[in-house]
């Protein structure tokens, strides 16, 4: 005796198709799954080129500044470092003053990133976490100083720098930049995200005050962000020169300002000049050598948490 399922043979109803098998791809994908992508020949080419594309400029530094001005000025040019390479360093940094120059860029550089963590992160917490009359309309005019070009402030801030009597002084090039607009947004649209209500619920309930918050609570979940502020705030600050070329004097200049002085001459040498901008690299790449696992990791955990 044989059966039939019903479903097939109900008189009226068509026959019910057995269900489809699992397409060839989507097993494919299903078995992938957990599993990391790897790259072929075409994506290896693609990284060569991308790597050596990046690190070309700061070869072609270095191999400028080991040679003369009339070896660097041939055609074809070098391909290789001379052997004038600490010479040119000992003549860009005696004749731009570069020990001072590094000192300044270091204090600026630094009270600058500090001040920027700090200030920043702490509005940054405010406007993403606490609810105060007036917020919206606070953070949308932080938002449109953004739209605002730096040189339409340069003439008031000049002016207001001399009245205070910090002109020429690395203080009229410090204070005018310990908090940004960009830093505000970027640490606030991070805590939305990375600090939960809960915890900063349960650590009052605990009793904690608003200044245990913050440093128990919101710098700890803050510090990817902080790495990542900090690195771009540092090189930001190391590297501008129209303020402080404005702000300081030729016997008090930043880093970038002494370097100009070395190309101020009707026919500057350029192996000096080469010379002078490799010194001002090399503190950045320090940075990233002491900070490099800390600003990726930082950078990662900012996309996990996007």
């Amino acid at each position: 005796m044989t059966t039939t399922s019903p479903t097939n043979t109900a008189p009226g109803l068509d026959p019910v198709p057995p269900a489809a098998a699992p397409s060839r791809n989507r097993v494919r994908l299903k078995l992938g799954a957990g599993q990391q992508l790897k790259g072929g020949p075409l994506t290896y080419l693609a990284l060569v080129v991308v790597g050596l594309g990046s690190v070309f400029p700061l070869y072609w530094t270095l191999v400028a500044a080991s040679h003369d001005q009339q070896r660097v000025l041939d055609s074809p040019p070098p391909l290789l470092p001379g052997g004038r390479l600490w010479s040119n360093l000992q003549t860009a940094w005696d004749q731009a003053n570069l020990g001072k120059a590094i000192v300044n860029s270091v204090i600026v550089s630094g009270c600058i990133t500090a001040a920027t963590l700090f200030f920043c992160t702490l509005a940054g917490y405010a406007f993403a976490k606490m609810r105060f009359r007036g917020r919206g309309a606070l953070m949308t005019a932080v938002i449109a100083t953004l739209t605002i070009p730096p040189q339409l402030s340069v003439v008031p801030l000049f002016m207001m720098m001399a009245d205070i009597g910090w002109g020429g002084k690395l203080e009229s090039v410090i204070f005018p930049t310990l908090v940004g607009a960009f830093g505000v947004f970027f640490m606030r649209q991070y805590l939305l995200e990375a600090l939960p209500y809960e915890l900063i619920e349960a650590a009052k309930v605990d009793g904690a005050t608003n200044i245990r918050i913050v440093w128990n609570v919101v710098l700890p979940a803050a510090r990817p962000a902080m790495m990542v502020l900090g690195m771009l705030t540092f090189v930001q600050a190391w590297n501008d020169f129209f303020w402080p070329f404005l702000a300081l004097n030729q016997d008090n200049p930043t880093l970038q300002v002494a370097l100009g002085q070395l190309s101020a001459s009707y026919t500057p040498d350029q192996s000096i000049v080469m010379a002078g901008a490799l010194i001002s690299t090399l503190p950045l790449l320090l940075v990233f050598v002491i900070f490099g696992k800390q600003i990726v990791g930082g950078i990662m955990a900012g996309a996990v948490k996007g």
